[in-house]
């Protein structure tokens, strides 16, 4: 739950990011049967039926976008002003932020779970509310608008699967176009020339295993990633398999989620159990050296109820890592919790003002996952408990922010890396 990012330079972007989540929609997907559904269908066969489990808490990383360690914020008084009321509350605000979010690199999930590990293929998808295609061909990975330029008949529907393609037809007049987003053919039209009517295209790169998409953005990836991926090379992040997955609708604006996400100041109060696991939590995140990996309690190296499992450490980690909890918030909307047997991750879509679409990933190597007794639950028991508490806790801050007596935040000194969250989006909103 925390970290540090953007240096207070306003025309740097730098910055990282997080979230949590809400008991409410824990409860509504599993209401709809989605999260038992979606745990049966990321289980290797032979497993059955394994407990749910929910996300995860982490430190929020750094993520710089110039490649140069980023400064965490630090208090110049004892309470620093958190963004205004409107930030929270007003849809206009919102709209703004879309469309800003939309020039960042946004992580839109993990390649095999998209079915773009190979040639031929294409994926529909949301990116900041527009519905685009994601196609890969020989040439590599391709971001187009889901919008035909003849008549703008969507291509394929919004809920189509990941499929096998050669090419994309439109079903209003059959333009056809290649899985570059080139005009192919279109019939009867042959005097026109098939340059001037290419799909449009957005940037498309991966990083971890993940991919990643960027309308006209202002940096390339690996700029914006910053340290980050230096930070955490000996995570053997794109080998990882899904063992679980998690998807939630959490009633509060994404920058709550990421505040929450960013602070250990509600570790003791809301995370008792949490506390138990690592002491160092119960401080309120005051003097806990975020960086170098936070220590669990004597006897346990992992984030599971009891603190340790029978899967092996990942096996490039120093001894450090392998007793010691590390996260990675990179902005906008990738958290990383990171142990040294899984990893969390959390991506998050911003769907409204105070409506925020959560899919949490629980990642383990592939010699854990293809083995006959593989049970992720042990990890899964505790971000369950640990998370319902973050939702929950993150609705009800929600809610107050809505009243007319709420005028505005502050952030106590455990909270400079919320305070980041803060100079973080007003640099780029200007």
């Amino acid at each position: 739950m925390r970290r540090q990012h953007d240096r207070a330079v306003v025309d740097d972007p730098n910055g990282e990011f997080s979230a949590c989540r809400d008991a409410r929609g824990f409860e509504e997907v599993r209401g709809q049967g989605g999260a038992a559904a979606l745990v049966e269908a990321h289980l290797p066969a032979g497993h059955g039926h394994l407990p749910t489990i929910s996300q995860c808490v982490g430190r929020n990383p750094i993520l710089p976008t110039r490649g140069t360690r980023p400064i965490a914020a630090r208090h110049t008084s004892p309470m620093e002003a958190a963004l205004p009321r409107e930030h929270y509350v007003d849809s206009q605000m919102f709209a703004r932020e879309r469309d800003m979010l939309r020039h960042e690199w946004t992580c839109l999930g993990r390649l095999d779970e998209l079915g773009l590990t190979g040639p031929d293929r294409v994926a529909v998808l949301d990116f900041h509310s527009e519905s685009i295609l994601v196609t890969r061909d020989a040439s590599g990975l391709h971001a187009l608008g889901n919008v035909c330029r003849h008549r703008g008949s969507q291509l394929m529907p919004a809920d189509s699967p990941p499929c096998g393609a050669k090419a994309i037809r439109c079903p209003y007049h059959s333009w056809t176009y290649a899985l570059d987003g080139s005009l192919m053919h279109a019939p009867h039209a042959d005097d026109i020339d098939p340059a001037d009517f290419a799909l449009t295209s957005l940037a498309a790169d991966t990083w971890g295993g993940w991919l990643w998409v960027a309308e006209s953005p202002r940096t390339t990836l690996l700029e914006q990633l910053g340290p980050v991926p230096e930070r955490i090379r000996r995570y053997p992040l794109a080998d990882l398999r899904l063992g679980l997955r998690f998807e939630y609708d959490v009633q509060a604006n994404w920058k709550v989620i990421a505040e929450n996400y960013n602070e250990c100041y509600h570790c003791g109060p809301v995370h008792p159990e949490l506390s138990r696991l690592v002491p160092a939590f119960a401080s309120g995140g005051k003097d806990i050296p975020w960086e170098d990996g936070v220590p669990h309690r004597e006897g346990a190296w992992t984030f599971t109820m009891s603190g340790t499992t029978d899967r092996a450490p990942f096996p490039d980690l120093d001894e450090h890592e392998r007793v010691k909890h590390k996260g990675e918030l990179v902005y906008p909307n990738l958290m990383l919790s990171l142990s040294a047997e899984h990893v969390a991750a959390y991506t998050l879509t911003p769907l409204a003002i105070d409506r925020t679409h959560i899919v949490c990933d629980l990642l383990f190597h592939p010699t854990e996952t293809a083995k006959a007794t593989f049970d992720p639950s042990d990890a899964g028991d505790l971000w369950d408990l640990v998370n319902r508490q973050d939702w929950a806790i993150c609705e009800s801050v929600q809610r107050g922010m809505s009243s007319r007596y709420f005028q505005g935040g502050w952030y106590a000194p455990m909270e400079d890396d919320s305070l980041d969250i803060r100079r973080w989006l007003l640099s780029r909103l200007g």
